[in-house]
């Protein structure tokens, strides 16, 4: 470590002495519970132990798990040696988790009850894993682990790496190394890692803390995963002000209220229909929800508005993307609804044209970023990172506009972006129509993004059949189902005689949208 450097370990060192035997984690489920100076002895246990295993630095750790107190201690002992965490998103197919073990290719991987199944199923297929451990409470609960049995199978459980005494000599990690891979939707057909820092995540966390005015009496209830910047960057959030963190790794709108008024939890991150379902469990249940002061995230109008009245407290809009490390603008809703808010304190954001000119107060342009929040390239792509960092700026693939204050616009996605965010997940069409092409009554589909009412943007598929097929629009999406995410699967299938074309023969997609987008 530097003179100047800073990570997230020498935030959790930090934390230990500023707020000693104050309550830091709890988990909703079995009410564990520990303090930041417990939470700072359990990760230098965990660091020592992966260190005698031979982990070292810059190494990877895979993730296959639902959010808890042991994940949030291994993100702590990560940061200790140098290590790069890879969380990953647990609703994937079996074929699409394989993809992201093989192509960060980790030396461990921990898995939870859940997924340990999952994880036994590819290991055949995982050359640079050589040793598997269980994650979670269960049969590994780290406050009794003194006589634990190694559990069926080849998961050595995770108490067994709990070393007493340091990890020994501290090791060179600085604020620029990575710290975490999050992999994005797939573009081309592959997902794309996204490399973010320590100084990453840290500056991400103090903007969201700073914009949502939290301090160390505030309380985070966490149910988004630590595989979503969400999840994640409120779980560093909430430590880095010095607040409680309350982790419910499955959401249920009633439970959830129920801790509102019982932990009086005041700031959250949410993704429709989240929110909403909050607001109506509130009313079902008459649970006073008015300590829940601050809200960020992606919702409806009529939502945000509904929340407000409700609690008194304020929603703010952001616009964001994992590469810039969850926000690159943020705002409060009422002070320009509809808009995402202003530019950060140490971001700075301009628009340009597809020269990269910069254009005009109200012209409509691509989203480029830089500051200390940009990620640090896509994993194994440095063609990829290149041509997103041109002319040095990050360029998101996101169109906005700036009005006469300030006050970003978002206006969509650049064509060569096309992506649809059902309920806070991206989904690119052309990883969803890949698969659609697999099936062989299938000629031609065109994936696009309709209004729903539930998630906000729904997946419709619009296919034009091979002469003298017929297909079922129900088998189509369960075939789709069975391949990728079920989360990407269309809720809607439109077939068609024949899709639009263009002169020189390919879709028009603009055509098809303006056909079909109607979601229904």
């Amino acid at each position: 470590m530097g003179l100047y450097d800073f990570t997230f370990y020498h935030l959790i060192c930090r934390n230990a002495v500023s707020f000693k035997g104050r309550q830091a984690l709890q988990e909703a489920e079995d009410s564990r519970d520990l303090t930041f100076d417990q939470y700072k002895v359990l990760v230098d246990q965990l660091a020592a132990g992966l260190r005698k295993s031979g982990v070292k630095k810059g190494d990877r750790i895979g993730v296959l798990a639902k959010n808890s107190l042991e994940y949030f201690a291994l993100f702590g002992a990560a940061s200790a040696l140098g290590v790069i965490m890879v969380p990953v998103n647990w609703r994937l197919s079996a074929d699409e988790i394989s993809f992201i073990l093989k192509d960060s290719g980790p030396g461990i991987v921990f898995a939870d009850q859940e997924y340990q199944e999952t994880i036994k199923g590819l290991k055949g297929m995982l050359p640079t894993v050589k040793a598997c451990y269980s994650l979670g409470p269960g049969d590994n609960d780290f406050l009794a682990f003194d006589s634990l049995l190694v559990p069926p199978g080849d998961f050595i459980p995770f108490a067994s790496l709990l070393e007493s005494g340091s990890q020994g000599s501290p090791l060179e990690v600085f604020t620029d190394d990575g710290f975490v891979i999050i992999y994005t939707a797939a573009v081309a057909g592959r997902p794309r890692g996204a490399l973010l820092s320590h100084g990453n995540v840290l500056c991400s966390s103090m903007h969201f803390a700073y914009y949502m005015k939290l301090t160390s009496r505030d309380v985070l209830l966490n149910f988004l995963p630590f595989f979503h910047v969400g999840g994640l960057f409120m779980a560093t959030t909430c430590f880095l002000a010095g607040g409680l963190n309350i982790n419910m790794p499955r959401f249920d709108a009633v439970r959830a209220v129920d801790w509102i008024e019982q932990r009086g939890v005041s700031f959250m991150m949410v993704f429709s229909p989240i929110l909403a379902s909050l607001v109506e469990a509130h009313e079902k249940t008459g649970k006073n929800i008015r300590s829940l002061t601050s809200v960020t995230g992606i919702d409806t109008k009529e939502t945000i508005e509904k929340y407000e009245k409700v609690t008194g407290g304020t929603f703010h809009a952001l616009y964001g993307q994992t590469e810039t490390s969850a926000l690159a603008t943020i705002g409060p809703y009422s002070d320009r609804p509809g808009s995402a808010g202003k530019m950060l304190l140490f971001t700075e954001v301009r628009l340009v044209d597809d020269y990269d000119r910069p254009v005009g107060t109200g012209q409509v342009g691509e989203i480029a970023v830089r500051g200390p929040m940009v990620f640090k390239g896509y994993w194994s792509l440095p063609e990829d990172t290149a041509y997103t960092f041109r002319e040095g700026w990050h360029h998101t693939g996101d169109l906005g506009r700036f009005d006469e204050e300030g006050f970003l616009w978002y206006a969509g996605r650049k064509a060569e972006k096309e992506l649809i965010k059902p309920g806070g997940e991206n989904v690119y069409p052309a990883e969803v129509e890949k698969v659609i092409l697999q099936h062989p009554s299938i000629e031609k589909t065109v994936v696009i993004g309709v209004p729903d009412p539930k998630w906000k943007e729904g997946i419709k598929a619009i296919c034009q059949l091979r002469k003298g097929q017929t297909l079922d629009p129900q088998a189509l999406i369960d075939f789709v189902g069975e391949r990728i995410a079920r989360y990407k699967k269309p809720q809607v299938v439109q077939l068609v005689e024949e899709l639009p074309v263009l002169q020189d023969g390919s879709i028009d997609r603009a055509k098809v949208k303006q056909l079909y987008g109607d979601g229904q």
